[in-house]
C-alpha cells in the first residue's frame, strides 16, 4: 500500500467504503470495543462527529477483538451496540486486527506513525486514535486514556481539518 486512499473495507452493514472517499476532509481512525472500559469514549467521538463533520471531519471506528477479547460481537450485535446504546452515527467498519500477522494494512501504515512521545509500533490498547490530515497523511497518533474531550486532542483535531 502506498497511501491510505488505497484502503478498501466493508462497513458492519457489508456495504464497501473505501478511504478515498474521504480525499479532503480529515480522518479520525479508532480501533474500538464494545466491552471496554474505555467503550464511553463513543459518547465523546460521537460528539467530536456531530461537532466538526460539517466542517471536515470523519470518524471512522475498526471493531477490534484483539485486546482481552472486548469485542466478540457479530456485526449485527455491534452495529444495534453503537447506534442503541451511544448513538453512534458515523461509519464503522468490519471487525479487523490491528496488530500481529494479520494485521489490517490499514494499520500497517498507521502504526509506522509515532505518538506524541515518539513511540511507533502496536497499538496498545482499544480507542487508539489516529489523527489524517485531508491530504492523507498522518498527522496525530494519540493512546487510549486521551479522550476526546482532551483541550489538546481538540485543538490537534481542528488544526487538521481542510481550510
Amino acid at each position: 500500500m502506498s497511501s491510505i486512499y488505497d484502503i478498501e473495507e466493508k462497513t458492519l452493514e457489508g456495504d464497501p467504503l473505501p478511504l478515498s472517499e474521504f480525499k479532503g476532509r480529515s480522518m479520525l481512525i479508532v480501533n474500538v470495543a464494545s466491552r471496554c472500559g474505555f467503550t464511553p469514549q463513543y459518547e465523546g467521538l460521537q460528539a467530536l462527529y456531530e461537532t466538526y463533520r460539517d466542517r471536515g471531519l470523519e470518524i471512522l471506528g475498526f471493531p477490534c477483538n484483539q485486546f482481552l477479547a472486548q469485542e466478540p460481537g457479530t456485526e449485527e450485535e455491534i452495529r444495534q451496540f453503537c447506534s442503541s446504546v451511544y448513538g453512534v452515527s458515523f461509519p464503522i467498519y468490519r471487525k479487523i486486527d490491528v496488530n500481529g500477522e494479520e494485521r489490517h494494512p490499514l494499520y500497517q501504515i498507521l502504526t509506522q506513525h509515532p505518538d506524541t512521545d515518539g513511540n511507533a509500533g502496536d497499538v496498545q490498547w482499544n480507542f487508539e486514535k489516529f489523527l489524517v490530515s485531508p491530504e492523507g497523511d498522518v498527522v496525530g497518533r494519540f493512546r487510549t486514556m486521551v479522550t476526546p474531550e482532551d483541550p489538546a486532542f481538540v485543538s490537534a483535531i481542528e488544526n487538521s481539518l481542510p481550510s
